[in-house]
């Protein structure tokens, strides 16, 4: 079935399917009165709170900052000693008593805060779609709606287990180069690191990205992820399990190869988390004035509607270095790779004419001056046409 067919055009009315999030409509009544008697301002708190912790579930991280959070105030060794890892002792003991618990907390997070989050946008505000969704005229089907949640809950099984690990690990004094003392490397070394882990964790992340966008292992791994052209936040998740568990590796390398307070390192890994919940959203979400390097989630939405373009997260310039970067006057599909596009004056009639179409599902209000600035003028068709 091509993404055409898998996509709906609009808010249509749907039937009850337990296995997709639309059971969350059943009960959109009586949660909205109570939703009513709430504050304004109280809603939006709750509603980025509950973001903060979907973020943290997602990798199961939270069952490190507890770790952490006891061995910085003295409950856990915090020893650094090499001489004590072996194949024979791997300081994985007791790992259920991790595992376990971090399962339960993190599927409770994931289906019933991320639950909540599906309904104050997809539900609550659906009929208004032109408001604060980045596709408004399309659409996850059921189907898509079911998939995305099905693989999110086993790739979410695999990424806590791989920090149930990492946690259970430390837990019992297994090395790192994580430290508690804020003056061991310096006053300066720890404010440092703040931008330096930002920058190492994002570039990291651009090039794994941009990787999996190569056509063997777009083909076999990402494209799974590609499914969800117009995404949501639990989008965020339905990645390919040897992409995930490729993915987090790679993310806790810091932590083995840089001297890092604990908080520091876990201060951005949260951050990046958040806006990996916003960036899936399909919510058009602007970065804050003090957040001047953050992309607007309409960034990522575009790789997902585009495909192999966009490829980096919380900052822009690797795009823009690399030239992977949306270009006005570029049509990128899911056959076209490497970030580059084909030039509009390249494509056929038809091409255009779908191009244009793509273009103009895109709402403006998601763009920072609310104007879509890849939208064709009269005058730029017109050449275009005359080819």
């Amino acid at each position: 079935m091509g993404a055409k067919e898998q996509e709906q055009t609009g808010p249509k009315k749907r039937f009850y399917d337990p296995l997709s999030v639309t059971w969350l409509e059943k009960h959109d009544e009586v949660v909205s009165k109570i939703w009513k008697k709430i504050p304004y301002n109280v809603g939006r708190a709750i509603a980025t709170i509950a973001t903060f912790l979907v973020g943290i579930s997602i990798n199961g991280d939270w069952i490190n900052l507890y770790v952490h959070v006891k061995k910085q105030f003295g409950y856990i060794s915090s020893s650094n000693s090499l001489s004590n890892v072996s194949l024979e002792d791997l300081r994985l003991q007791n790992f259920w008593t991790y595992w376990i618990p971090s399962c339960v907390i993190s599927y409770s997070i994931y289906f019933g805060v991320g639950g909540f989050l599906h309904w104050y946008y997809y539900v609550r505000q659906r009929d208004r779609a032109e408001e604060w969704k980045c596709q408004p005229k399309k659409w996850l089907s059921p189907d898509l709606e079911r998939h995305e949640i099905i693989l999110g809950s086993f790739t979410l099984l695999l990424n806590l287990t791989v920090s149930a690990i990492l946690a259970c690990y430390l837990g019992n004094g297994g090395w790192s180069m994580v430290y508690y003392k804020l003056d061991e490397y310096g006053w300066f070394w720890l404010f440092l690191q703040f931008p330096v882990v930002y920058i190492i964790l994002d570039f990291e992340t651009y090039w794994i990205h941009r990787i999996y966008h190569f056509p063997f292992l777009y083909k076999h791994f990402h494209k799974l992820h590609h499914k969800y052209k117009q995404p949501t936040a639990f989008s965020v998740t339905a990645i390919h399990p040897v992409e995930a568990i490729n993915i987090q590796c790679l993310l806790i390398l810091p932590l083995f190869s840089l001297p890092l307070h604990w908080f520091s390192f876990y201060i951005i890994a949260i951050y990046n988390y958040y806006h990996g919940i916003i960036d899936h959203s399909g919510i058009n979400f602007k970065a804050y004035w003090w957040q001047p390097w953050q992309p607007d989630a309409i960034f990522h939405d575009n790789h997902h509607q585009y495909f192999h373009v966009n490829f980096g997260f919380n900052l822009t310039i690797w795009d823009k270095i690399f030239s992977t970067h949306r270009q006005k006057d570029r049509f990128y599909r899911e056959d076209t790779f490497y970030g580059k596009g084909k030039l509009l004056n390249e494509i056929t009639e038809a091409e255009l004419q779908e191009e244009i179409e793509e273009r103009e599902s895109e709402n403006p209000l998601a763009y920072r001056e609310n104007e879509n600035e890849n939208k064709l003028t009269e005058e730029e068709l017109k050449k275009l046409k005359k080819k």
